[in-house]
């Protein structure tokens, strides 16, 4: 018996589509926290909305995989595109299709061999910077020794199994409680240091825990939830702003670009790139962060031209340059022209593959830097007709407040736009 999208969600209440925060984590998306741009409800009401019968819909900023996972349960073909390989793994391992009872087997020959030798942390850790494992840099390190030591073990008994998929998802499960076991705490705003952490030192046991209780409770989803109204699907690794061609055929589009609000959202999974060996020299981050939208500023990299055709942020920009001193960073402007260069390419590559009648649902976050707003939904419904569309509808999501480096201001919208092929 297939299990439906109102199965999976339990039909639970939403504060807003915008955001999962204030509701119920959904199996599948616990295995690793994410502070996701929109609910899967939105994907529903995206297909319940659509004047033409959608049959294959396409995210080309995968992230966690929402819209992938909830078109799987809307018996939907999904496509989606995904530049960091961590969390293309991680929605890959989401959407595959598994024999628990074989899963269960081969978690019990990782821990068998868990128990059986131990890595030295070098082995698994000898690329990664100097900060990841103890002694660290100037008394600072995310691993301590022993909980590292750990990690290392458990990965490489992952990587001795004979089943791909099995290692994929174990693999990623175990990159789900990395930042339980570490030193430090992640969130939007990058890593810091949890108080009192150098006489709080970290458990190995504690690793083994936490991830054989990952894998059993993932083991339990992925039976329950096993039977979905599309078991097939399509993720493609890399950067989308390359990838999307016009061979692809799709009837919906429904994602969240990364904001332009100067945060590379590669530092958010850093330790697991790391630590997991998706990331093996300085050389392979560099060509990660210069793969991402142009939204930061933490890596040199030519930025494409400005758009010329939005009043709005042809005003931003002028604005902007005439504060140079009060910019945290030189190439702010440079990057907040760049980012809308990159988004109208997007839009002009999906507006290629998309049906006719096909819609592009997006959420979108404003940013700020001295005290000059940047509304990215106003400039993209701007740009939009330039790449072939109609503006169909805008929503107001919620609001936000900006980083310390954009203002600390309040009020800085995250607006749902909705596009309708011309």
């Amino acid at each position: 018996m297939l299990v439906s999208f109102n199965e999976w969600t339990e039909k639970r209440t939403v504060l807003s589509l915008g955001t999962n925060a204030g509701s119920r984590e959904l199996p599948f998306q616990r295995w690793r926290h994410f502070k996701e741009a929109f609910a899967p409800e939105l994907v529903a009401r995206a297909i319940a909305e659509s004047e033409i019968p959608v049959h294959r819909c396409i995210d080309p900023f995968g992230g966690s995989g929402t819209t992938a996972l909830a078109c799987q349960f809307l018996g939907i073909y999904p496509i989606t595109i995904e530049v960091n390989p961590y969390l293309a793994d991680l929605i890959e391992a989401k959407l595959h299709t598994y024999d628990p009872d074989a899963l269960v087997r081969d978690l019990g020959r990782v821990m068998r061999r868990v128990r059986k030798r131990s890595m030295a942390p070098p082995t698994l850790f000898r690329a990664a910077p100097p900060t990841f494992v103890e002694p660290g840099v100037n008394g600072r390190w995310i691993f301590d020794l022993s909980v590292a030591s750990r990690v290392a073990t458990i990965l490489a008994a992952i990587e001795d199994l004979t089943n791909e998929c099995h290692q994929r998802l174990f693999r990623v499960l175990l990159g789900g409680v990395l930042v339980d076991v570490s030193n430090v705490l992640i969130s939007g705003k990058g890593r810091r240091y949890r108080r009192g952490w150098q006489q709080n030192r970290r458990d190995p046991d504690q690793v083994d825990n936490l991830f054989n209780s990952a894998v059993h409770r993932a083991i339990l989803e992925i039976h329950r939830y096993s039977r979905r109204a599309c078991s097939a699907f399509e993720l493609i690794r890399g950067d989308c702003r390359e990838i999307l061609h016009s061979d692809m055929r799709f009837d919906l589009a429904v994602f969240s670009p990364p904001y332009p609000n100067s945060f590379d959202y590669t530092d958010v999974y850093n330790v697991e790139l790391w630590a997991l060996g998706y990331l093996t020299d300085s050389k392979m981050n560099q060509s990660l962060r210069r793969s991402t939208l142009c939204s930061h500023v933490q890596i040199g990299r030519n930025f494409p031209r400005s758009p010329l055709m939005s009043p709005i942020l042809n005003r931003a920009l002028r604005c902007l340059r005439k504060a140079p001193v009060r910019l945290w960073n030189p190439w702010i402007p440079s990057m907040i022209g760049a980012y809308f260069a990159d988004m109208l390419l997007v839009l002009s590559k999906i507006h290629a593959s998309l049906v006719s009648g096909g819609v592009v649902w997006m959420v979108m976050g404003d940013s700020q830097y001295a005290d000059v707003h940047i509304r990215t939904a106003d400039i993209i419904a701007q740009l939009a007709p330039c790449a072939g569309y109609k503006i169909s509808r805008m929503e107001a999501f919620r609001s936000m407040h900006s980083s310390a480096q954009q203002g600390g201001r309040p009020a800085l919208n995250e607006t749902l736009l909705v596009l309708l092929k011309s």
